[in-house]
Formats: C-alpha cells, sequence, structure tokens
C-alpha cells in the first residue's frame, strides 16, 4: 500500500549539506525520517548491486549491535532505532532481489508510522540518475519534493578529495589526496569525467532537475545559505513545515583538514569555471564564499 506521507527527496550534491539536511529533519517533529540516510533505491537497480547492498546491511548489524552494548541513555535510544530500522530496511532489500517488493513497497517502508509527516529518502548520487528516473521519483508520493544543495565547486571537490582518501587509509594522507585530485582534473569533465567530478556536476543536475520536477516542488539551496536562519526557514517554509530550531554550528562528517595548494587550487578552478559560470547565471546572488574562492573570476 502506498503511503500517503509526503515525500522528500534529497537528490545531492556529494558533501555539500545532505547529512546536516538528513539530521535536521530527522528532529523535525513534523518529519518522520527512516535512520537509514542513503538508501540507493533509484540508482541501485541490478541484482548485482542489490546483493551488495544486501551483504552491507548485514555487515552493519552485528557492529551496530555490539556498539549498542556500549551505550546508554539517548545514545542507545537513538542506536536502537538504528539496527530496528536497518532491519526493516534488509527486510525490503531481500524482498527487492526475490522480485517481491517495488515502489509501493519502498514508499511503504518510508511511510511507517509517519502518520502523515514528511518522510523522505536523501541520497546524493541521485542528481547522476537519467531524467527518466527522475521524473519517475518526482511522481511518486503524491506530494513529492525535491532538494538539491550546492556548495562551492572547489570546496565540494576538494572535501571529497580528502573524504575518499581518508577512507582508502595509507601513512600518507596528503600525498593521497595529491594523487587523486590530479586524476579528477586529467579526467576532465567530459564523458569520463571522473566520480568526485560528476557527483558535483551542477550543469547537469540543475537541466535534468528543472525538465522533469515542477517548479514549486523543487528547491535549489546553497549549503553556504542553508546554514543560517533564513535558510532553515526558507526550507521549511517550502516542505510544509512548522519552524524549528536547528543547531547551525553542528558540522556532519567533517573531513580532515589539510588546505589545497596553489596550484592546485588553480587546477580545481580551470576545472571547475563552467560550474561557476552555470550556477552565477542563474543565480546571480551567489554566496559570499564562491565569490572569494574564485578571487573575484565571476565579476
Amino acid at each position: 500500500m502506498t503511503t500517503q506521507a509526503p515525500v522528500l527527496f534529497g537528490v545531492g550534491a556529494t558533501k555539500a549539506g545532505t547529512s546536516w539536511l538528513h539530521g535536521y529533519l530527522s528532529e523535525h517533529p513534523d518529519c518522520h525520517f527512516r535512520a537509514v540516510k542513503e538508501l540507493h533505491y533509484f540508482d541501485m537497480p541490478g541484482a548485482v548491486a542489490q546483493a551488495r547492498q544486501i551483504a552491507r546491511a548485514e555487515a552493519d548489524l552485528p557492529l551496530m549491535a555490539s556498539r549498542l552494548a556500549g551505550l546508554s541513555g539517548a545514545q542507545a535510544d537513538r542506536m536502537a532505532q538504528r539496527i530496528a530500522d536497518l532491519h526493516d530496511w534488509l527486510a525490503f532489500l531481500r524482498a527487492r532481489k526475490a522480485g517481491q517488493a517495488g515502489d509501493a513497497a519502498y514508499l511503504a517502508y518510508l511511510g511507517a508510522g509517519a502518520e502523515g509527516r514528511l518522510v523522505g529518502d536523501v541520497t546524493p548520487s541521485y542528481a547522476m540518475l537519467p531524467e527518466a528516473v527522475l521524473q519517475r521519483m518526482a511522481g511518486l508520493g503524491g506530494a513529492s519534493r525535491v532538494v538539491y544543495l550546492m556548495r562551492d565547486p572547489v570546496a565540494r571537490l576538494w572535501s571529497h578529495v580528502r573524504m575518499i582518501a581518508r577512507r582508502a587509509g595509507g601513512a600518507d594522507y596528503a600525498t593521497a589526496c595529491r594523487r587523486l585530485l590530479a586524476q579528477v582534473v586529467a579526467a576532465g569533465s567530459g564523458a569520463g569525467a571522473h566520480d568526485v567530478y560528476r557527483r558535483g556536476d551542477y550543469r547537469s543536475a540543475l537541466a535534468k532537475l528543472a525538465r522533469v520536477v515542477p517548479g514549486a516542488r523543487l528547491l535549489v539551496m546553497f549549503m553556504e545559505d542553508l546554514f543560517s536562519e533564513a535558510g532553515v526557514a526558507r526550507l521549511c517554509a517550502f516542505l510544509g513545515l512548522r519552524p524549528h530550531p536547528a543547531d547551525l554550528a553542528r558540522r556532519v562528517h567533517e573531513g580532515t583538514p589539510l588546505a589545497m595548494a596553489p596550484a592546485q587550487r588553480a587546477a580545481a578552478l580551470a576545472l571547475l569555471r563552467p560550474q561557476y559560470d552555470t550556477v552565477a547565471q542563474q543565480f546571480p546572488a551567489l554566496p559570499e564564499a564562491w565569490l572569494r574562492h574564485t578571487n573575484g573570476a565571476l565579476a
């Protein structure tokens, strides 16, 4: 049975505040967000990808259970909820792989216990989906809404590079970052562009979203503006939520600090200049951070 709760799709961009967005909405009294943030329902349709999702969930559950044993109070309650939600999602994934679950079951998972409150799926990689899939998403749930967050392109790319380098491990973090950035720059912006670039390809995402999502149901925001009282108020108004306080100082998954060398910054700016130009044409009032990062290049 399809849920009647309104649905939010947070479609990106990667490293542009989507985890903060999910956290804020999860705590909002007018929302009912499951604890599993990135569901990847729409961008992992094949059996192999589904099997990987199942294996990952099966591996995560015992780890989460072991962590729960050392927690108490509110932390224990939150972990217990994460475990319960992941159990439910794993059941859905297994049914889906067996050909027994589709869009209706997906919406039912999101809406279980919602009682009319906003539900959602915040998966940044959705911005890279084909238009046909994005259009299908926009038609689900009746009152669906789509939010797309943008961050200064160089800052976003560098944050993404640092995240991947840190996850990869190794003794020389700075060298790993330098090598990965070089790979991203060398791959360029064409058909063979690196995944790090494509996950912040605002030009492509904005064009697709504008074509398939009705304007009244699409909110495009700068991450730099979201982290403000006015930004949160705008988000709540768009989603039909009552005003609710936000922890504007909180940063989620903030990467290990590492300054860019001047040559690295110049190479990244050269690669990303078309992104700056496209966004500036559509949004003339760019955040100060964007203008400052380009040293007036957009003036």
